[in-house]
């Protein structure tokens, strides 16, 4: 039995997105002796069709399903800091915005009110409780594996959570869908931030809240070498599409939104020998009982674990100091922090690089 689950209660509350992860984390959790409901949440407009295919799911399921309409909430919580990030000149990564604000808080208080003690997503990872807390694990599918963007999760919320999914690979959840006849098995992963459909953020945030000021361009050398659309257009690490021409290569070093100026390095100066962060989290770990602290991290969703020193602050900032320089780190972006063992230790948003 999951180390959530106490043999009295075992009603538990999916986030059911109608995809083909959260519906077999369903049919799994019924196979487990669970009372499962599900639950689907309409962020926006443009999640109306994410509501049509939960309930699919949840009929073929044959579970209740209680939608919850979120839409104020998302937009304060959600895209109104993403939008705001991007015309600041940095990288944010709404997922990991929403997941404790808005996504997670929601579906823990829609359980609270049913008197449901669980909640259950599609998630590839683990939830360990330890003597000192609860922690998030990396899935045993490395490719699949979100822990990255579960970091920011509060106690409360890993105490109430379970993670069917953890150590299965993609292919045998799209082929346990086959089998008991859901629509969504071949569904294809999203790819696309949710809110914006069509993936053209910059058009969207132009169009919610304002068009970008042009700015100057400067090349290497120190000279203005052209000028770019609104910075909202571009990220650091870029390297195509910036629309100069300088007879080499080069790449977006930093972004300026005081100047409303893109700053260019040649390729081969891509990397940073560390970062510094912001609004660091961290869970409680004895490996933390000494600062600095030597660990591994990851500076964006797809990257890979790469040993660093870690000193943390008492203003929930910190310095990472990479044993490795790495490509390209970009400020928005949140650099997550692990043990060797694969545990979530915390994590912060990447406010500048250290070269």
């Amino acid at each position: 039995m999951d180390a959530h689950v106490t043999a009295t209660n075992k009603r538990i509350l999916v986030a059911l997105s109608g995809g083909v992860d959260s519906s077999v984390c369903v049919y799994l959790l019924k196979e487990q002796g669970y009372q499962v409901e599900g639950a689907v949440i309409e962020f926006s407009p443009a999640h109306t069709a994410a509501v049509q295919a939960a309930q699919r799911s949840a009929e073929q399921l044959g579970i209740p399903l209680h939608i919850i309409r979120a839409h104020d909430e998302f937009r304060k919580n959600v895209i109104e800091p993403f939008c705001l990030e991007y015309k600041a000149g940095r990288t944010p990564n709404p997922c990991i915005i929403c997941n404790p604000t808005t996504k997670f808080r929601l579906i823990c208080e829609k359980a609270k009110a049913l008197g449901i003690p669980y909640i259950a997503t599609g998630h590839y990872a683990g939830v360990v409780k330890t003597d000192r807390g609860w922690l998030i694990r990396r899935s045993a599918c490395l490719q699949r594996d979100q822990s990255y963007m579960l970091y920011r999760l509060t106690q409360e919320q890993l105490s109430m959570l379970i993670l069917p999914l953890e150590g299965m690979e993609k292919p045998v959840v799209r082929e346990i869908a086959a089998k008991i006849g859901l629509s969504c098995a071949d569904t294809p992963d999203s790819q696309e931030i949710c809110f914006i459909p069509d993936n053209d953020y910059a058009g969207y945030i132009e169009r919610n809240f304002g068009k970008s000021k042009q700015g100057d361009i400067i090349a290497p050398d120190g000279q203005v070498c052209g000028q770019h659309q609104g910075l909202l257009h571009y990220t650091v690490g870029q390297r195509k599409h910036i629309g100069v021409a300088l007879g080499y290569p080069v790449f977006i070093k930093s972004m300026d939104p005081k100047k409303n100026c893109i700053y260019l390095a040649k390729t081969g100066d891509e990397y940073a020998k560390g970062i510094t962060l912001t609004d660091c989290v961290t869970f409680d770990h004895p490996i933390w009982d000494s600062t600095p602290t030597c660990a591994y991290v990851k500076i964006r969703s797809r990257a890979s674990l790469s040993p660093a020193k870690i000193t943390l602050q008492e203003n929930g900032t910190a310095t990472i100091l990479f044993d490795q320089p790495q490509r390209a780190p970009a400020p928005g972006q949140s650099c997550v922090i692990y043990t060797d063992d694969g545990y979530v230790l915390g994590g912060g948003f990447i406010d500048k690089q250290i070269v």
